[in-house]
C-alpha cells in the first residue's frame, strides 16, 4: 500500500475496537479466518514472519506492509514495537 492509502489504514487500524496485535495473535486470528487485513513489519526478521505470510498467502488475506515494527506498534496503540497486527471481521 502507498502513501496515503496506507496512512488511512493505519489510522483504521489505531481507531479499531476489533483488532489483534502480535504474531501469536494475528496468526490464530488468520487461522480462525478472523482477520479482514493483516499489517507486517518490514525490519521484522523474515524467519518470524515467514510462516504468517504463507498462511495470509494461502487463505487469500491481504497483507500490508509497514515500514517499522515501532511504526506498527504505534499505530496498534501500543506502547511497544509489533512485527504483525490484523483488523478483525466484525
Amino acid at each position: 500500500m502507498e502513501g496515503a492509502n496506507l496512512s488511512a489504514a493505519l489510522t483504521r487500524l489505531k481507531s479499531a475496537h476489533d483488532k489483534v496485535v502480535g504474531l501469536k495473535q494475528t496468526m490464530k486470528a488468520v487461522q480462525r479466518g478472523q482477520a479482514e487485513i493483516v499489517f507486517l513489519a518490514e525490519d521484522a526478521e523474515p524467519h518470524v514472519l515467514r510462516d504468517l505470510q504463507k498462511l495470509c498467502e494461502e487463505l487469500a488475506v491481504p497483507i500490508e506492509w509497514v515500514a517499522s515494527m515501532h511504526e506498527l506498534g504505534t499505530a496498534a496503540g501500543i506502547q511497544v514495537s509489533s512485527a504483525a497486527a490484523a483488523l478483525l471481521r466484525v
